[in-house]
């Protein structure tokens, strides 16, 4: 199987890149549109200001290569960020793919810091992404925006408020948190999407 993980001017690849090929994924970093196109499954990773990455996509015509991907499809961290309809962050319009707004954590509490970084846990989770994780399994975070929740919710963390751990339509599957660094979850759900 090849897997096609989308370079671009966003951190916290090369993370990504290992956890793949540790399951036994060929794996290819690419931002050839071809390579992407022809590969079996797609990742969409990263860690970086949704406003600069999206004007690094629109350059190279990747906004609109990932929006008419056919294959599975897996955005991480700010990879779901960038597949909503637009973000706080850079008040930028992004690709559109879950018409959900991503917004800065507002917390109100100095308990609770921003950005949320570390452990958390997931709930109401619908399958098959997350086919042998227990609800209530802990992944962990590292982010300063969260899409809120919407039909396309399919896990859930509360922080500050409810808001979308994971989405889904149709090939497009999309997780707030890192599951490359969520321990043996994380290693299921990467699994679970490899096996779509």
């Amino acid at each position: 199987m090849k897997v096609a993980i989308i370079k671009y001017n966003a951190g916290n690849i090369r993370s990504v890149c290992c956890a793949v090929r540790r399951l036994g994924a060929d794996i290819v970093l690419t931002d050839d549109p071809q390579e992407i196109l022809s590969a079996d499954k797609v990742i969409f990773p990263g860690v970086g200001h949704a406003a600069a990455s999206m004007e690094y996509l629109k350059a190279r015509g990747l906004d609109r290569l990932i929006a008419e991907l056919k294959q599975p499809t897996l955005g991480i961290c700010v990879g779901l960020q960038l597949m909503c309809r637009h973000s706080e962050e850079g008040d930028v319009d992004c690709i559109g793919i879950f018409d959900v707004p991503v917004e800065k954590f507002r917390t109100g509490d100095t308990r609770l810091k921003v950005p949320h970084m570390g452990w958390n846990d997931i709930t109401a989770l619908k399958t098959p992404l997350f086919d042998g994780v227990k609800d209530g399994a802990y992944v962990y975070y590292v982010h300063s925006y969260r899409a809120a929740l919407s039909p396309w919710t399919i896990a859930e963390t509360d922080y500050a408020g409810l808001y979308s751990a994971a989405l889904h339509r149709d090939n497009f599957w999309a997780t707030q948190f890192h599951p490359e660094k969520s321990g043996g979850a994380g290693e299921t759900i990467l699994k679970n999407f490899l096996n779509l």
